[in-house]
């Protein structure tokens, strides 16, 4: 499968600097952990999904192999800088805010088009650079998700992690997630066991700093995967929570939003259960509130609703706005995206955010 073109910075030129002293050094809002993926999104009628195997709507991890068959199948692509996590990112900081991202990359042309993207719109990103050794190959190369859009805007996606399974806790950049104010974490990083471990380390670190954590369930399927340590981060870590209403109600083994709201509810955690069209629920200390989509004319591609509301609902929630006043610009940022192939923001999420009055004040 051919990368990216390259981007400005050649391999062998990845800036992988220490987060340390100087103006780097000042606090973040969030800082997200996750897979650094460039995505390769086309157009896909629902025959190219059955004829790949593909569970229309889901994530499925692929090798290398079979990302390459897939990727064959697939029309006219748009290649941009992805990953669920580096989304929420991109968005907190097209919001104004100040984010940084934790992710590993190789010293490759995909690798340096990931790290040229998300700096670009403002992130502070300091890679995890795993170097070629001549091992395996499905372990060299900068990580890429093949996104199948069908024409009812939902997407489908193949991902191939490459170097991003091999994150390990030793490789953590502790000093520079202690910045954050909240460590936002990528449910799917629980399907790698050397991730899973980064991912504990984050979360003592944080917690060690006072500051708070965030998980986005991230698939269905994932939460069946890893509902067991779900449910115990719940109990025993998180302070936020996200995700759609299937992914609730599989953690919670519920079969009604209802019962999911009741249980997210007794868990003291503030969460927020997005519905698609139908708004999403937060659950605040009065209770669940609903809360409306914001209008679309017309969805070209669902991918990265979740990620962008995400980010909207963080950057509310660091910049001093109620529970209720985050899920409405979760919801703003999730309707733009929406609106576009990519789950990156195109338009002017700042801009947009201060016509409906919902930027906040940082505290």
């Amino acid at each position: 499968m051919p990368p990216p073109p390259p981007a400005a910075r050649a391999p062998g030129h990845l800036d992988a600097a220490a987060p340390g002293g100087g103006p780097e050094a000042q606090p973040l809002d969030v800082v997200g952990i996750g897979n650094a993926l460039v995505d390769v999104v086309a157009v896909a009628g629902d025959d190219v999904l059955a004829a790949a195997g593909l569970v229309k709507g889901s994530m499925e991890l692929v090798d290398l192999a079979r990302a390459r068959e897939i990727y064959a199948a697939m029309g006219p692509a748009v290649e941009v800088s992805g990953g669920s996590a580096a989304n929420t990112m991109a968005g907190v900081a097209a919001l104004g805010g100040r984010a940084g991202f934790v992710g590993k990359v190789a010293d490759d042309d995909v690798g340096a088009v990931f790290t040229h993207d998300i700096r670009a719109i403002g992130v502070e990103f300091h890679p995890v650079v795993a170097r070629p050794d001549g091992g395996n190959e499905e372990l060299v190369g900068t990580g890429r998700s093949l996104v199948l859009v069908t024409g009812d805007a939902e997407r489908t996606m193949a991902t191939h992690l490459g170097t991003a399974t091999t994150l390990s806790a030793d490789e953590l950049p502790v000093d520079f997630v202690a910045r954050g104010r909240v460590v936002y974490l990528e449910g799917y990083l629980w399907d790698l066991p050397a991730a899973k471990k980064a991912m504990r380390r984050a979360i003592a670190e944080c917690q060690r700093h006072d500051g708070a954590v965030a998980l986005s369930l991230s698939d269905a399927f994932c939460v069946e995967r890893h509902r067991r340590d779900f449910l115990e981060l719940v109990r025993d870590d998180l302070d936020v929570l996200f995700g759609n209403e299937q992914e609730v109600r599989a953690l919670f083994g519920a079969r009604t939003l209802e019962a999911a709201l009741r249980a997210a509810e007794e868990t003291g955690l503030l969460v927020a259960v997005t519905r698609g069209a139908l708004g999403c629920v937060v659950v605040t200390p009065r209770g669940p509130v609903a809360v409306p989509a914001a209008p679309v004319d017309h969805v070209v591609d669902v991918t990265g609703a979740g990620d962008l509301f995400a980010a909207g609902f963080l950057y509310g929630l660091t910049h001093g706005s109620g529970p209720e006043d985050c899920a409405r610009l979760g919801a703003l940022c999730a309707s733009e995206v929406i609106t576009h192939l990519g789950a990156r923001p195109q338009a002017d999420l700042r801009h947009l955010a201060d016509e409906a009055g919902l930027l906040g004040q940082a505290p």
